[in-house]
């Protein structure tokens, strides 16, 4: 199912991103160098993610002041896929921001809206629309099977889809040729963590 992968990829960022926090604060590398050689320069030079947030709207959002931010990046297929991770003073807590943009090396390649067509818009998949009074709440294997669904999330950007379950997740927004993923760490319950992701994904997007 083209939904379990886009699930993959949502956790996968959510777990490489905790298990990546220790790794680098260990070899105590610099904040601002960190940066994929794989990634060009003129790619790097279209939008720098680590301006889409300011350190403010992450405080407001997550509670807790943002210690530093942390860009990486790497070309996969034919998308850029930059990252920027605000690293809040609780580690568990901190936000992650993916940019994906044209590989302009590429262009016949997987790109951002093709990726996105894939995964939200395979013929035959099931959407379901998320509303504020929407519980996500059940205990049932039914309904864990229904969140893991991609859950459209009106009023964000061209389209947005929250993919993810009870344990982490992350909001996808497109907006024209570019896709962002947001996800946020050290909340609970995954009403909070989509009502949370939505604040930080309008500030981003204004800044597109």
């Amino acid at each position: 199912m083209i939904y379990r992968h886009a699930i993959r990829f949502a956790l996968c960022g959510f777990f490489l991103c905790a298990i990546a926090l220790p790794a680098r604060q260990a070899r105590g590398g610099s904040p601002q160098g960190t940066k994929a050689a794989s990634v060009s320069a003129s790619a790097r030079e279209k939008t720098n993610v680590c301006t889409l947030l300011s350190s403010g709207e992450v405080e407001a959002v997550q509670g807790e002041s943002v210690k530093e931010t942390r860009p990486s990046g790497k070309a996969s297929g034919g998308m850029v896929m930059s990252e920027c991770l605000f690293i809040t003073a609780t580690s568990a807590k901190s936000v992650s921001v993916v940019l994906a943009t044209p590989d302009s090396v590429k262009s016949s390649a997987l790109t951002p809206r093709k990726f996105w067509q894939k995964q939200f818009h395979a013929p035959g998949e099931k959407k379901e629309e998320l509303h504020a009074t929407d519980t996500v709440a059940g205990d049932s294997e039914t309904e864990r099977e229904e969140r893991s669904r991609p859950r459209r999330i009106q009023g964000l950007g061209e389209e947005a889809y929250w993919v993810g379950n009870p344990v982490a997740g992350a909001l996808y927004v497109l907006r024209g040729h570019i896709f962002l993923r947001i996800s946020v760490g050290g909340v609970r319950e995954e009403s909070a963590r989509i009502e949370k992701s939505k604040v930080l994904a309008r500030a981003a997007v204004k800044r597109l």
